[in-house]
């Protein structure tokens, strides 16, 4: 049996150009273009599923997601030495572009957050943070079901 996870649902201008991108970030494409309209994409327990929008301007695109993880500092120095083009363009210009790690703490119960790196994959805004105190971080009270 699975366990309960989120998965987002993002859109992509083309499945073709975003699965390139993961799979670069080292990401695994499950279905591998025999769906012309939705790609999913995993790396351990992260999915992120993609629909066809191919109207889609990446300027104009809203959409976002947020990945809590272990360790952000280990993935942006992975996601860093990738060379995909445009990614590490001036900082706030270009899309994609990948920001480098800042911590800021955000109180949230018990907890301290850190908004990592943020990486725009074709036009999405994924942010990759990491609990600044583990031990000390807010854990739902239904967790364990």
């Amino acid at each position: 049996m699975r366990t309960e996870r989120r998965e987002p649902i993002l859109p992509a201008r083309n499945l073709d150009e975003t699965r390139a991108f993961y799979e670069q970030l080292g990401f695994v494409p499950w279905f591998r273009g025999r769906h012309k309209d939705f790609e999913i994409v995993s790396r351990r327990h992260l999915v992120v599923h993609f629909f066809a929008e191919p109207g889609l301007k990446p300027s104009e695109n809203n959409a976002s997601c947020y990945w809590r993880v272990r360790d952000a500092d280990r993935f942006y120095q992975e996601f860093a030495a990738v060379k995909f083009p445009g990614l590490h363009g001036p900082p706030g210009k270009g899309i994609p572009r990948l920001t480098a790690p800042v911590d800021r703490p955000w109180e949230c119960a018990s907890s301290l957050w850190s908004n990592r790196p943020a990486i725009r994959p074709p036009g999405n805004l994924v942010r990759i943070g990491h609990d600044l105190d583990a031990d000390g971080a807010y854990t739902p009270q239904d967790s364990k079901v």
